[in-house]
């Protein structure tokens, strides 16, 4: 007999997890499923990331990335404060190696202004130097409302809220099977069989698969870009953050250098087509995860039309030496024995057909169903009002607490 529930959230990664907690504390009488096929939360993206509390600097005004952004590091500070996950408001540079990024440099500082970040101010290269006295550059802009924590322990702290407000979190259950019917959802796992009233989708990196159990077919699929990270042998080169200046073209921000909780410096990441979802090493590789990756129309457009790119960060991945190099323009002291490999990331880019990259968050709704189709970096950040955005939703269009 089916064990029965008023919603199954799939995915037990730092949207999953808000969102469930969120509906806890909205609807106190909800019987609430988190499902997560891995034996751990946090086990992928959300476990995996740099552990930067992004201050909401360069997304498009007026977007839900910089509106979500902008409320969820305020939020995501305070959640660490009151739950006594580590973290450190160390505040960044955002640095224009060239006199051509110092335009850049200028319009970020505006865009920084219409999202509403405080104390944003462009420094000269001398000013910059007594912040990160061994960066070089033409100019920088100072964020200092930017954090960084663990997101893992992030995550963890949600399940145990969400588990005291009567919640379950469910590891080690895979989804195989979602059959709707007229009042109900049927979720099968590999050792159960869930009769769910709504159903949440945040699967993240499988998000576009669970979708498709459920008998959709999305407009975008789910791309996998692996980010490798080095740590530094002389952290003391890096007393917090530095950034270069953005390629718009692209959602990624470049290399540059985050200094963790932990107290190491990371320096990374790149962004290399992964074959395998879940890989986070070079020589990880899925048959079926390249299949899909490659018989999508709009990665071979999205090859085409940024293949340079590409290719110098598959050189990065490849050398050291190259890794080094772009890291220079910043911290020109740095040389190639400074670096040690670290850990890597996998991030879940949706990529539509035409091959652009989908840069804002997608939710696409279904009768009882709400998919997460597109969370991308600053979901982390932004999980507060992402989670407490999603239940909303589920209860306008799904009847979630109804």
């Amino acid at each position: 007999m089916a064990e029965r529930f008023d919603v199954v959230v799939i995915g037990a990664g730092v949207v999953g997890l808000s969102a469930a907690w969120a509906a806890l504390e909205r609807f106190p009488r909800l019987r609430l499923l988190v499902l997560e096929k891995e034996s751990r939360v946090a086990a992928h993206q959300s476990g995996h990331n740099s552990g930067v509390i992004h201050s909401g600097l360069y997304y498009k005004p007026g977007s839900r990335k910089a509106r979500m952004c902008v409320a969820g590091a305020a939020a995501m500070i305070d959640f660490c404060r009151e739950h006594d996950v580590p973290h450190a408001v160390c505040g960044k540079l955002v640095v224009a190696a060239t006199a051509d990024e110092v335009a850049g440099l200028h319009r970020l500082h505006e865009r920084g202004l219409q999202n509403g970040l405080t104390g944003l101010r462009l420094l000269t290269a001398e000013e910059a130097r007594e912040i990160e006295p061994h960066c070089y550059c033409r100019a920088a802009l100072h964020v200092p409302t930017t954090a960084v924590t663990d997101f893992a322990a992030v995550c963890r702290k949600y399940a145990e809220l969400a588990r005291m407000r009567g919640g379950e979190v469910r590891c080690s259950s895979e989804v195989v099977g979602i059959t709707p019917r007229a009042s109900s959802i049927i979720v099968q796992t590999r050792t159960a069989e869930i009769e769910t009233a709504r159903l949440i989708n945040c699967a993240g990196l499988q998000s576009d698969r669970i979708m498709r159990l459920a008998g959709e077919l999305p407009e975008t699929r789910i791309v996998p870009f692996r980010g490798e990270y080095y740590e530094l042998r002389r952290p003391e080169l890096v007393r917090a953050l530095l950034y270069p200046v953005p390629d718009p073209r692209f959602p990624f921000l470049g290399v540059h250098f985050t200094h963790r909780v932990t107290g190491e410096v990371e320096a990374g990441p790149n962004a290399v087509l992964s074959f395998k979802r879940e890989g986070y090493t070079r020589s990880a590789f899925s048959a079926r995860d390249t299949y899909e990756a490659l018989t999508w129309p709009g990665l071979w457009r999205l090859g085409l039309r940024h293949w340079r790119t590409q290719a110098g960060e598959f050189r990065r991945s490849c050398s050291r030496g190259a890794f080094a190099n772009a890291l220079q323009r910043m911290v020109p002291e740095l040389v190639e024995s400074d670096l040690r490999p670290g850990g890597s990331g996998v991030r879940a880019q949706a990529v539509a057909r035409d091959g652009s990259l989908v840069d804002d968050f997608l939710f696409v709704t279904r009768g009882r169903m709400l998919h997460v189709c597109n969370v991308p970096s600053p979901a982390a950040t932004a999980s507060i009002p992402i989670g407490q955005a999603i239940v909303q939703m589920a209860h306008e269009s799904c009847g979630l607490g109804t």
